[in-house]
């Protein structure tokens, strides 16, 4: 009885100081509160001076300082008043001119994936075949007999030869093991003769699976090593699955790699074995960000339970829904167009592209869409391709326009659409989810793939937000940097990253493309009055930047970097 009674009155005293800190913030937000006048607030945990903040609020006059108590925004104003929150025991940081930002809320990522991929073969940045197959030997000889060789980001648009690679090029320095090397988008694989060998695939089989390709020499039949989408699994599945401390560790990586970038929230894309791990780093205290889930499975409605039943719901940790996927992508040319892709040849076997085992039938799709849309979920819904983007619409549209709109359902990538559905993501209240870095990668390449005319409402970020769409940024790290400042500069300038300029049209304003990485991101889950902008009384999310993202040259905003990172009014990057 007395621990019971104890613990009633922590909560009753942690209510009551939440409480008088909102009340306080409210009062100062009326003006009514001489701040600093003997007894009339409580004495700030937390003051940033000297500071350009931008609040994010629409309208807003731009502010020199804030205050932090606890884990609430105490107060925003002049470095001279917020000073007089200040007491012996307050944190002040003087930020010498830089700009305050909020939290940036990163609203596509894999962030076990990425934390993994910090100690895995990270291929992104090899320049060409020689250097690949090299990076490739040399982890195989770092590595005990009969380990993986696991990793990958491998693209080759960009190389001077942009064959696609083949089991042959590395067999002769990885004949002890077996390797499976993701392309950068995730839906293409290469495969050696080894990991071909554990799964069976031979020039006598197995069939293609459905929404997937086992490439194969047109000549002989033989395996090439290249796996796409659906195929893709026939090797993954016997990879000896990560332990949970495994997938705890590389959890706890990839949140201090977002911090330092400044983003103190995600909205993770999630396999149902992160689901216990999130949980176990919540229960330990280990977050430094906030995760908004979705779970990535293929049958939602046997996991309706997992979802509904997860044990933990608060502003740390929240698991909303499902991923579905209707296509591949764009570089493997398993995204689902409308027309052919310009590049692929007489002997293509999907000229347009894929659907994936999920999507099709549509009806099927559709009806999975609308059982879980009824039961309360949110809903993230992959289309790259044009047909694909379309038919995911058409799938939304079907469903009660109330119900709808309250989820705040979300398309992932939209990223080619056809001119007459730009307009129906707002009408639908069907957020874009994308991301912009994106645009600098596919940039180099992708009019080759879809010619010009097509590319033109290509991550058509413009014309989706004055269409009256929600636009919401995010990275999709691991598959490219989760830097949002690279986010922003290719949002802002369409440059790509061999330095051509691509489709200008679409290009916004670096306030608009803060608004996707903040506000709307909040908006989207749900928890706009109480993140997303800087304002008293809300949640003490925030990042001081080495530079002013507002005034600096376009062509320096990929230069930015993080000086604080503030989630919960906890400074977590720099690491303490």
């Amino acid at each position: 009885m007395l621990r019971r009674r104890l613990r009633r009155q922590r909560i009753a005293m942690r209510r009551t100081r939440r409480s008088r800190v909102v009340c306080a913030a409210a009062v100062l937000l009326a003006g009514r509160l001489s701040i600093g006048a003997e007894g009339d607030a409580t004495m700030a945990d937390l003051v940033i001076v000297n500071a350009k903040v931008w609040t994010g609020v629409p309208g807003a006059r731009e502010a020199e300082a804030i205050a932090v108590t606890g884990e609430v925004i105490s107060a925003i104003g002049t470095t001279a008043d917020v000073r007089k929150q200040a007491g012996e025991k307050t944190r002040v940081i003087d930020a010498g001119g830089r700009r305050v930002i909020p939290g940036i809320i990163d609203t596509h990522i894999h962030i076990v994936s990425g934390g993994m991929l910090l100690s895995q073969l990270d291929l992104r940045l090899v320049p060409d075949r020689k250097a690949f197959v090299a990076a490739i030997a040399e982890r195989a000889r770092s590595l005990p007999k009969g380990a993986w060789v696991l990793g990958g980001r491998w693209s080759v648009e960009s190389w001077p030869d942009a064959a696609p690679p083949n089991r042959a090029w590395i067999d002769e320095f990885t004949a002890d093991h077996p390797v499976y090397l993701s392309r950068m988008d995730g839906h293409q694989a290469l495969a050696n003769s080894a990991a071909l060998k554990l799964a069976g695939i031979t020039r006598d089989g197995p069939p293609d699976p459905e929404g997937g390709e086992i490439e194969r020499d047109p000549r002989t039949g033989e395996p090439t090593g290249i796996l796409k989408d659906g195929a893709m699994d026939l090797v993954a599945r016997r990879i000896p699955p990560a332990s949970e401390d495994d997938l705890l560790k590389a959890l706890v990586a990839g949140m201090r790699e977002c911090n330092r970038w400044g983003i103190t929230g995600v909205h993770d894309l999630s396999e149902p074995e992160h689901l216990p791990v999130y949980a176990r780093a919540r229960k330990q205290g280990l977050m430094t960000l906030r995760i908004h889930s979705f779970l990535s499975v293929s049958d939602w409605d046997a996991d309706f339970r997992k979802v509904k039943d997860f044990p933990v719901r608060d502003e740390w940790l929240r698991v909303a829904g499902f991923k579905g996927y209707v296509d591949g992508s764009l570089g493997s040319r398993t995204a689902y167009m409308r027309e052919p892709f310009d590049d692929t040849g007489p002997d293509a076997k999907n000229p347009r592209g894929l659907l994936t085992a999920m999507a099709d039938p549509p009806e099927s799709f559709a009806a999975m869409i609308r059982r879980a849309d009824e039961a309360g979920f949110q809903l993230a819904v992959h289309a790259i391709g044009d047909e694909a983007n379309q038919q995911a619409l058409d799938h939304f549209a079907g469903l009660d326009a109330a119900s709808r709109r309250a989820r705040r359902h979300r398309i992932e990538h939209a990223q080619h659409l056809l001119p007459d559905d730009i307009g129906r993501f707002g009408e639908l209240g069907v957020v874009a989810a994308m991301q912009p870095l994106h645009k600098a990668d596919d940039g180099r390449w992708a009019e080759k793939a879809i010619g010009p005319q097509r590319s033109k409402t290509t991550y058509a970020f413009r014309s989706l937000i004055e269409s009256g769409a929600r636009v919401a940024f995010g990275s999709d790290w691991p598959v490219v940097s989760n830097n949002p400042f690279l986010g922003i500069a290719a949002a802002v300038t369409g440059k790509t990253e061999d330095g051509k300029t691509w489709v200008p049209e679409q290009n916004i304003t670096v306030e608009q493309a803060l608004v996707a990485y903040t506000s709307t991101g909040a908006w989207v889950e749900h928890a706009e009055s109480r993140r997303g902008t800087l304002e008293p009384g809300k949640l003490a999310d925030l990042v001081i930047l080495s530079q002013d993202l507002l005034t600096t040259p376009a062509q320096q905003i990929s230069s930015t970097t993080v000086t604080h990172t503030i989630c919960n009014g906890r400074i977590v990057w720099p690491n303490p």
